[in-house]
């Protein structure tokens, strides 16, 4: 029997997702037509003998109960839990502190993602391999830009044993091309192995206390010498490589993360693409009558088109949203209860809901393109060139243009 948790952090995170992640939490934010968080519930339920999906966070209760009474319905075949932490425990320190939940039932493998990240999952492939070579955990790798590994945990593999012999978080200088992608397998006895790295940080920093007290140098302000967080990529990934308990697989389907606003739109693009290929019903088809569709495109079943619009490719339009006669929609998400007027103009963009374009109105962004791009939406507190972003209630009158803003 296997399990999975995936973390899904806390309203304090993801602020690099506003304005959108102020209306609701970002792994609720739909990509490709669903939460980004289905997309990986999705791919875990087709992993052989996976029972169970926790997420850990820090959200209130409340807030993933709708969703994951959705998620009992569509995956009958699987139990859903939420467990919340009541302070920040550090990536691994959730994972570690619900360890009795979720060794209830003896797992043999325990699944780990990261909630924002847009990825093919090749899980059964990741679980055959682990399983193959035995070791305490695998990490699932991607090969990037070599110029812009410094923005990722890289990992040093050996390509003939698959082992993964060193870990560096954001390395200053180049070590490998080899990015972590956020997705993890563990052994149950990863619970044991955490519990020595716990000790031995609490003894390091007892030591260190002792030695900074006695020269009268010893605050405790210092949030990072807290022994009660624990940190998967510093304290256990580097310790596990160091041990060569580490296994790497390498993922060569499709990987981004989706950290800002901005990269919502071309991972919207990708789960739309990855939809077409696995010929989807869900996706929109031109016909006749109307409208124009192009490439991939979703279209809520509750929203209106009219017969005149074209839409595509890489477009989402969801429910109760009114497309007027004319409109040209590309490389956009469009959410609930927006209405798009006569002629208007949707490119590269977000239209938050209960927005409203008027006739012959523009909403237009730069595009975001390849994985290694940096898809922010502001640099040292200035504007990029970027998608464009319509948050909550924007009303945007006839025949304005709106170009690379917020």
């Amino acid at each position: 029997m296997n399990k999975a948790v995936i973390l899904v952090g806390g309203p304090s995170r993801a602020t690099r997702f506003r304005p959108l992640s102020m209306h609701l939490p970002q792994p609720l934010f739909p990509v490709g037509g669903q939460p980004i968080i289905w997309h990986q519930i999705k791919a875990l339920s087709q992993v052989r003998d996976l029972k169970e999906i926790i997420l850990i966070g820090f959200f209130e209760d409340y807030i993933f109960q709708p969703f994951l009474s959705k998620c009992y319905e569509e995956f009958p075949g699987l139990s859903f839990k939420y467990l919340r932490e009541y302070s920040q425990l550090g990536t691994a320190g959730g994972f570690f502190h619900f360890r009795d939940q979720i060794l209830r039932g003896s797992p043999k493998n325990i699944f780990m993602l990261y909630t924002d990240i847009c990825c093919s999952f090749p899980l059964n492939d990741l679980l055959t391999q682990h399983e193959r070579h035995g070791r305490l955990g695998t990490i699932m790798v991607t090969k990037v830009d070599r110029t812009s590994a410094h923005l990722y945990g890289c990992v040093v593999v050996d390509l003939e044993t698959k082992m993964a012999e060193h870990y560096v978080e954001k390395p200053e200088t180049y070590i490998s091309d080899m990015a972590s992608t956020g997705v993890f397998v563990f052994d149950q006895d990863i619970f044991s192995f955490m519990a020595r790295v716990m000790e031995k940080r609490a003894a390091e920093f007892e030591h260190e206390q002792a030695r900074e007290s006695a020269y009268g140098r010893y605050e405790d302000t210092d949030d990072t010498q807290d022994v009660n967080r624990l940190r998967l990529e510093q304290d256990i990934l580097r310790a596990m490589a160091g041990d060569k308990k580490l296994s790497a697989f390498l993922c060569t389907g499709f990987w981004r993360q989706i950290k800002s606003a901005a990269s919502a739109v071309p991972a919207n693009a990708l789960y739309l693409q990855k939809a077409a290929k696995d010929s989807s019903v869900t996706l929109a088809k031109s016909a006749p009558e109307g409208p124009d569709i192009t490439g991939s495109v979703y279209i809520h079943p509750s929203a209106q088109v009219h017969p005149t619009a074209r839409i595509g490719p890489n477009v989402s339009i969801h429910a109760r949203a009114v497309v007027g006669p004319g409109v040209r929609i590309n490389d956009s998400i469009v959410l609930d209860n927006v209405h798009i007027k006569d002629n208007a103009a949707v490119l590269h963009a977000i239209v938050g809901w209960d927005s409203r374009i008027g006739k012959w109105g523009r909403v237009e962004g730069s595009k975001v393109t390849g994985t290694d791009d940096i898809d922010e939406v502001t640099h040292s507190g200035v504007k990029v060139n970027s998608i464009c972003i319509l948050g909550e209630d924007v009303h945007v009158k006839d025949e304005v243009f709106i170009r690379n803003s917020i």
